[in-house]
């Protein structure tokens, strides 16, 4: 891309409009032509600070790309997702050139438009900024902090206080391809009228209700969705996710879902009882290894799974499978009175691990690609319904999943599969029970899978910070905070149960509404008081928005010494029979240094490679004398400060052993481990905050010459696959994923995405600018 076109057409579309503005009209056109005046200056001003920024990182992020047919990483997401908001700013830009004069152009929408990706741009300012410190910190290729103080509990405090609420309104999802963006709006419209309703009635009914009542206000008012989308993504617990990414798996919608997506002959749930049972070793087939059933913090219960299939095949039918079947109270999917043409056994099975950041979500919310799967593969696919944290935290989900994937290796003869090859697949936080399965497996001696497809997968559940991450602040489906409480309830440090809250009376709703009203008067009235003091405050800025907070607040932690912190509840409760469990998954853990980072690259940087990142870096703030009151560290250079939120988010860097557990999070696993894994597949998003975990785990194999592809797909969100059947693009990147595993029951190759793709689009979907990945520019 030639990025000086791009800051270029953007000085000149903004110089343009802000001397026509300039004018002087009177009345509310003239207040909101001076709004429009102010947002094209201050696009300027953080334009050229930024241009020198973007040039830097193009000469360097080229050396953490995979290699370099693969160009991809968190420098390059960050600088990808600036160069898109530039380009929204050159549409919107020159669409007010153009119509400006007409008689139906409104200025103040317009300048609306300007002042939220004015404040986005600001934002993403900032997290370049963070990203330089990262370049100083993280060299010859690593992508990772290595640690969980410094820079990783200096961008969580970051974090905290910026504004994120203009990523959510009128630029929601301006990242990513324009066929998702109708989608992210009503997910977020979705969410936030839930989340107003949360708690508020018993009945799911009630809040559906209610929640449709008050969603129309979301749709028409951005900054309202906006600001009350950051405001839940700060304060909600991780029951409140499990409830709304759970409405998938309500009757209408999954009935609608199944309606929609590809008809397949079997599509029946199964319960398996945990009992005991042998399986050979894979060494040596007269020894056998006894399988224990799942026990680890809920005991004993049976493995729920799914089985798909879209031709009835041999077994399938079989009365031992039949009573294993569970009721959905749904219709009965196996249709045996038409006689249905009976298949032999498929040569190949997929067992499918689901995601939903290991708290939500089971194989129903996945139904519609796995069917699509099914017929376009040929093969039966047995998906796993693990149970979720915090009720049942790790290693409780990576048990039922090991068992149940021993348990298909022995009933084979009741999938319809011969046995003869098995591939594991998963996407997020399946991904990452793909991958720890096999590890699993691996320690056992039992048959290892002949392949991995992990779409996405999470290989990293600890706090470290790395460029990819810093998407959380904008990502609408992974905020750092969910993200945060999701692996948190997962490593057993969440609440089990959630708060009971009492019911609240219409005239105890009325006197709390009416409270918070009166608490943003104060606010606006207290903020406006010290806009009039302060001359340095901007008063462009939304109500919600301040520009500076107090220093002490936010200063870095970079040189500071570590805080103890308390105990967590994992640690200080009394380990029961059913979670030692976690200490079987391989005894050679307690030997794995607690603070040596495994999976950092020990080679060698060269001297081009030193000389270019310093040349960019930014070194960490300076600490000033010790002891001194009044001089404070800054995370950014002097003269800059992005935009805060009023209200702070409750975040803290959690150090649980348990996420350092190689079983939790494999990209920790030392090389021992790694060795004698089959083939792994992996499918990345080039926008998604997990990218790093990818990049990362896929140099890992390489360096220990395990077989490994890597392929990232551009322009879709993290979860693209549950979005499958809503655009076009979702589809060809679920068929990517798809195969990925054809190749791995083939043996092949798989062949090679497109290295020609379109990067940047306008939100109104016709393209302004398109730009190859070799960075020629083309009309």
């Amino acid at each position: 891309m030639d990025t000086k076109a791009v800051f270029a057409a953007v000085y000149s579309v903004c110089e343009e409009n802000a001397a026509f503005f300039s004018g002087g009209a009177k009345g509310s056109q003239g207040d909101a032509a001076c709004r429009l005046v102010e947002a094209m200056k201050l696009i300027q001003e953080h334009a050229r600070s930024l241009e020198p920024v973007i040039s830097g990182f193009a000469a360097v992020y080229h050396h953490f790309d995979f290699d370099p047919h693969i160009p991809a990483n968190g420098y390059r997401s960050l600088v990808k997702v600036v160069r898109c908001c530039l380009l929204h700013i050159i549409h919107k830009g020159r669409y007010i050139t153009t119509s400006r004069r007409s008689i139906f152009f409104r200025v103040a929408h317009n300048a609306g438009e300007m002042e939220a990706y004015c404040n986005a741009l600001c934002q993403l300012r900032a997290l370049l900024y963070l990203a330089q410190r990262m370049l100083h910190d993280n060299s010859h290729g690593n992508l990772f902090f290595h640690d969980e103080s410094g820079l990783s509990e200096s961008f969580v405090r970051e974090y905290a206080s910026m504004h994120k609420g203009c990523f959510y309104g009128r630029c929601l999802g301006f990242q990513f391809t324009p066929a998702i963006r109708p989608c992210l709006q009503t997910i977020a419209i979705g969410l936030v009228a839930f989340g107003e309703n949360y708690r508020r009635h018993q009945s799911g009914i009630g809040v559906a209700a209610s929640s449709l009542f008050n969603s129309g206000k979301y749709a028409i008012d951005p900054e309202l969705r906006g600001a009350e989308y950051d405001r839940i993504t700060q304060n909600l617990d991780v029951h409140f996710w499990k409830t709304f990414w759970n409405v998938t798996e309500t009757e209408v919608l999954s009935s609608l879902a199944s309606m929609t997506s590809t008809q397949v002959k079997v599509n029946r749930a199964l319960s398996v009882p945990s009992v005991p049972f042998d399986l050979p070793l894979a060494a040596n087939h007269r020894a056998s290894v006894t399988i224990a059933p799942p026990s680890a913090h809920i005991g004993t219960a049976p493995v729920q799974m799914r089985l798909i299939s879209y031709d009835l095949r041999e077994g399938q039918d079989s009365e031992t499978l039949l009573s294993l079947c569970r009721s959905e109270g749904g219709a009965i999917s196996l249709s045996l009175g038409l006689k249905t043409k009976r298949l032999p056994s498929s040569p190949c099975l997929l067992i499918h691990f689901h995601g939903g950041g290991f708290v939500a979500q089971t194989s129903k919310s996945h139904e519609p690609y796995l069917k699509s799967w099914s017929q376009d593969l040929g093969v039966p696919i047995l998906s796993v319904d693990y149970s979720l944290a915090p009720e049942a935290p790790f290693p409780r989900a990576l048990e039922e999943c090991f068992y149940a994937y021993c348990w298909a290796l022995r009933n084979h003869h009741l999938l319809g599969w011969t046995g003869e090859k098995v591939c594991l697949a998963g996407d997020s936080a399946g991904g990452n029970l793909s991958i720890t399965t096999s590890m699993r497996a691996a320690a056992f001696g039992v048959r290892m899978p002949d392949g991995i497809v992990a779409a996405y997968p999470a290989t990293l559940l600890t706090a470290y910070a790395s460029p990819s991450r810093l998407l959380t602040l904008m990502d609408p489906l992974l905020p750092l905070t969910v993200l945060s409480r999701c692996l948190s309830a997962y490593a057993g440090n969440e609440p089990q149960t959630e708060k009971q809250v009492a019911k609240v009376s219409t005239l105890s709703l009325v006197r709390r509404d009416t409270a918070l009203m009166l608490r943003d008067f104060r606010q606006g009235a207290s903020n406006w008081i010290q806009s009039l003091l302060d001359p340095n405050r901007a008063s462009a800025s939304p109500s919600t928005v301040r520009k500076s907070i107090s220093e002490a607040s936010i200063c870095s932690p970079h040189a500071d010494p570590p805080v103890p912190t308390e105990p967590s509840e994992f640690l200080s409760r009394k380990l029961s029979v059913k979670s030692q469990t976690c200490q079987d998954l391989g005894s050679h853990n307690n030997a794995i240094p607690h603070c040596t980072p495994l999976f950092f690259l020990t080679k060698d940087g060269d001297t081009s490679m030193s000389s270019d990142l310093s040349s960019l870096a930014i070194p960490p703030p300076d600490t000033g004398e010790e002891g001194s009151q009044l001089e404070h560290r800054r995370e950014f250079p002097l003269g800059f400060e992005p935009l805060r939120s009023e209200q702070l988010t409750e975040m803290k860097v959690e150090s649980s052993p348990v996420v350092k557990d190689p079983f939790c999070s494999p990209l920790l696993a030392p090389d021992s481990m790694l060795k004698g894994l089959p083939p792994i597949h992996i499918v990345a998003c080039a926008l998604d905050p997990m990218l790093d975990d990818s990049v990362m785990f896929a140099k890992r194999l390489r360096n220990i010459d395990q077989p490994v592809t890597l392929c990232v797909v551009d322009d879709l969100p993290h979860g693209f696959l549950s979005l499958s059947q809503l655009s076009k693009e979702t589809r060809e990147a679920a068929s990517v994923c798809a195969e990925r595993i054809r190749a791995v029951f083939t043996q092949d190759t798989p062949p090679e995405p497109r290295k020609h793709r379109k990067l940047e689009r306008t939100d109104r979907g016709k393209s302004v600018l398109h730009f190859t990945e070799e960075g020629k520019e083309k009309e």
